[in-house]
């Protein structure tokens, strides 16, 4: 399933400061059943989102107008737990593109890469610098700069690069999962069979 192509992005961000955010709150188990990647956003969150009756939390970030953007800022270790890649789905139908952290479950930060949506780990310093920049202005942008790697903090000029898998980052500049990148170089490997023998 083809996504929207990642470069630059430019955005305000959306505090969430909470360590060790497992992927069952962020998408609770009870959503799991559908297949498809649509619709996972309504219940990001959904436990800390919204009350036992559906009404929202009025304390929870998401349910704040202050804050907004495509980029989710939280804190060390996020998405850890399960392997859900329901997690991932979730973030990005919600809207998000970037996600900052200090550290990132693996798995977690696999299945974003192969939906679109871009896992930063950056330092705990640096992350520190980010949640305060958000405070001191919830308006405050940062631009992400996926062919240079770097993350920037618009307001102070401060910045920080970030690795990436240069597969995963051929494909999200691209545009493609995992099946898109073999549909695009199925000339190539047609040609590489025939000149092997059956």
């Amino acid at each position: 399933m083809a996504y929207d192509k990642f470069n630059t992005l430019k955005s305000s961000a959306v505090p969430l400061p909470i360590e060790n955010v497992d992927t069952d709150q962020i998408i609770p188990a009870r959503f799991l059943k559908a297949t498809e990647r649509k619709g996972f956003g309504d219940n990001l969150f959904r436990d800390w989102r919204y009350n036992g009756d559906g009404t929202e939390k009025k304390d929870f970030v998401l349910n704040n107008p202050t804050y907004s953007g495509k980029i989710l800022v939280g804190g060390k270790n996020f998405g850890s737990g399960s392997s859900r890649e329901h997690a991932a789905w979730a973030v990005y139908d919600y809207g998000f593109r970037v996600v900052i952290s200090s550290f990132f479950a693996d798995i977690f930060r696999n299945n974003c890469l192969n939906i679109g949506v871009l896992p930063v780990q950056v330092s705990a310093e640096f992350l520190d610098k980010v949640l305060k920049a958000i405070e001191a202005d919830p308006n405050a942008t940062f631009e992400v700069s996926l062919p240079e790697q770097t993350i920037t903090i618009e307001g102070s000029g401060e910045s920080e690069s970030f690795d990436i898998n240069a597969y995963k980052k051929a494909n999200l500049l691209n545009g493609f999962d995992d099946i898109d990148y073999l549909l695009n170089i199925q000339k190539e490997i047609k040609e590489f069979a025939s000149d092997r023998p059956l």
